[in-house]
């Protein structure tokens, strides 16, 4: 084919030596261009130049060829030239270096997919794994942990077992979310439903104690009591000011300030402040009030603690108050052991009394383990108007900035969700009739307890109890309550050791404190205690005997355990009878 044109110097030509059939992509040797000047020598000829022709484009093609490239990262608008010949769109494509190109990027780009999914699948291998695959020895631990709860006897006061939807709760996704702040004001996003929670939890913490949101505030972030007792401190008082609490041997907790006998300071509260204790009349194992409100308006506490670990009787809340009011000090309650009896309404509330109260969350209220803290707001009554420390606006309390300041960001860090869910759902219980039921019968319990004992003519601390613990005095039989621990223990009983008033310190503590809340979160009735105190009776037995043949000392006193049949035979019935009682939030 010959295009000159008679006013040019040039011309083109194209040659072919074979036609293509219709949509087929031409050899790229079949077709050479010819370039021919007139102004050239005659004997002088540009070689041909083979091309690549692809066919005429109609419309419908040219959109499919178009929507192929773009499909195809490979080429780009360099590789193709669309011209013109004799009104015809042609294509003219460069000869690329290898036509293995394509296929090398397209396996490079294969292989690059396949190494970002089997990084993904990697990750999401060990997120999805379960604890018993992921991690079997610890699986193992727990799983004897376990078997040791269901075959034994719990009588530890401060121990219970919480329900099923509790553990759903603490062991749910919630504990991803990090909160820091109260609701509404975070210092992280996407706490939106993280607010809902516990401004839920807030509300039936009030709710579950008939309290009064007006009056009443509270706080649910705490991680334990001894966590919620210190925010207090740290909230109302400087370093060095004074508190005043129960003394731990008279049945106070160490957290209220307890110092040893030689001085020295085994908690937080007693290094950072000044502390001195109150105590029980030796005789009585009742508190000493007229002592009390001596010893504190010599001492002139700002903060006067009322409550304990170890202490089987009413508090009376109105004699604290009176002296609260004479020294100036603000009245807290520790009500960590009887939380769940003042929520149903069983004992005497230090609500009516008491400026600031603080509980544990997984004792009688079969919560998780957290602390929380109800403080009072709004207007004082006018008795309380003039107490000095609390600032200028002395007739509104301003407990509420201070504590929650003092939580976070003074002493923790982020609130721990997972925790204050389970605790709304525990709360949501407390509430109940069937709850209420529930505390009736721990108390039935600590009586028919308590009775069995002095039946038995034991020596109890005061003589009985009011609430949910008994308090049993060893030192007339000659032993110490660790070495009783150890017998009850090896028999699958477990309770704790305490101090009695009059003891020469913590380390040889002359008692043993029975709690009745888990037993009957088991199903336990006054007669199964009944039977109880018949195995404690013969782990006492036990005890007398090998500390009359190996002596006192904890280490030959449990060698002489270790080849004791009677201690073994004691154990299989302790179990034959735990066996009866199913334990609570365990898949059946």
């Amino acid at each position: 084919m010959d295009l000159s044109n008679s006013h040019s110097n040039l011309s083109l030509g194209i040659s072919s030596h074979a036609s293509p059939p219709h949509r087929v992509q031409i050899a790229d040797d079949s077709i050479l261009l010819h370039l021919e000047s007139s102004r050239q020598e005659p004997t002088f000829s540009s070689p041909p130049i083979p091309l690549q022709l692809m066919e005429p484009l109609t419309e419908s093609h040219r959109d499919e060829v178009g929507d192929a490239e773009r499909e195809d990262d490979v080429y780009d608008d360099r590789d193709v030239e669309e011209f013109r010949i004799l009104g015809h769109s042609m294509c003219l494509k460069r000869r690329r270096d290898s036509e293995s190109s394509l296929s090398s990027s397209s396996s490079k780009r294969n292989s690059c997919e396949r190494d970002l999914e089997t990084r993904r699948s990697a990750v999401r291998s060990w997120g999805n794994q379960t604890l018993r695959a992921t991690d079997p020895n610890l699986f193992g631990i727990m799983e004897k942990e376990k078997q040791r709860q269901i075959k034994g006897i719990e009588l530890i006061a401060s121990e219970n077992y919480v329900c099923r939807a509790v553990m759903e709760a603490l062991g749910s996704h919630l504990t991803n979310k990090y909160s820091e702040g109260m609701p509404g004001a975070r210092y992280y996003c996407g706490n939106q439903y993280i607010d809902e929670i516990e401004t839920l939890c807030r509300e039936r913490a009030l709710a579950a104690f008939g309290l009064d949101s007006d009056s009443w505030g509270v706080n649910v972030q705490p991680y334990s009591c001894t966590s919620a007792n210190f925010a207090v401190y740290t909230g109302l008082l400087l370093p060095g000011d004074r508190i005043m609490g129960l003394d731990t041997p008279s049945g106070g907790n160490t957290s209220h300030g307890y110092c040893t006998p030689n001085g020295r300071k085994v908690s937080g509260a007693s290094i950072f402040f000044e502390s001195f204790p109150y105590k029980v009349n030796p005789q009585t194992g009742y508190i000493d009030y007229d002592k009390l409100e001596e010893r504190a308006l010599d001492f002139r506490p700002k903060i006067l603690i009322c409550g304990g670990s170890s202490y089987p009787r009413e508090l009376d809340y109105g004699r604290f108050r009176q002296i609260a009011d004479k020294c100036g000090a603000v009245l807290m309650c520790d009500m960590a052991q009887i939380s769940g009896l003042v929520a149903a309404k069983e004992c005497v509330s230090p609500f009516g009394y008491c400026d600031v109260v603080t509980s544990t969350t997984h004792k009688s209220l079969r919560g998780p383990r957290g602390g929380i803290i109800f403080y009072r707001k709004g207007s004082k009554p006018r008795r309380r108007a003039m107490l000095l420390y609390q600032g200028n606006e002395a007739n509104q309390y301003d407990f509420e900035e201070k504590i929650n300041f003092a939580v976070f960001p003074s002493l923790q860090g982020g609130p721990h969700n997972n925790h204050i869910a389970a605790l709304a759902v525990a709360l949501k219980q407390v509430a109940t009739l069937e709850y209420k039921a529930y505390m009736q019968q721990v108390k039935k319990n600590a009586q028919a307890l308590a009775s069995a004992l002095l039946r038995k003519n034991y020596k109890l601390v005061t003589g009985g109890t009011d609430n949910h613990m008994v308090l049993w005095d060893l030192r007339s039989l000659g032993l110490t309550g660790k070495n009783f621990e150890q017998v009850c223990e090896m028999c699958h009983i477990t309770l704790n050791k305490i101090t009695i008033f009059g003891d020469n310190g913590i380390i040889t503590p002359g008692g043993v404190r029975i709690g009745t809340p888990a037993m009957t979160s088991r199903g336990c009735l006054e007669s199964d205690f009944e039977v109880i105190v018949e195995f404690l009776h013969i782990a006492a037995q036990i005890a007398i005997v090998v500390q009359r043949e190996n002596g006192k000392l904890p280490k030959a006193f449990l060698r002489g355990l270790q080849s004791n049949n009677e201690v073994v035979e004691l154990g299989y019935r302790v179990a034959s009878f735990s066996a009866k009682f199913a334990m609570p939030g365990l898949e059946t």
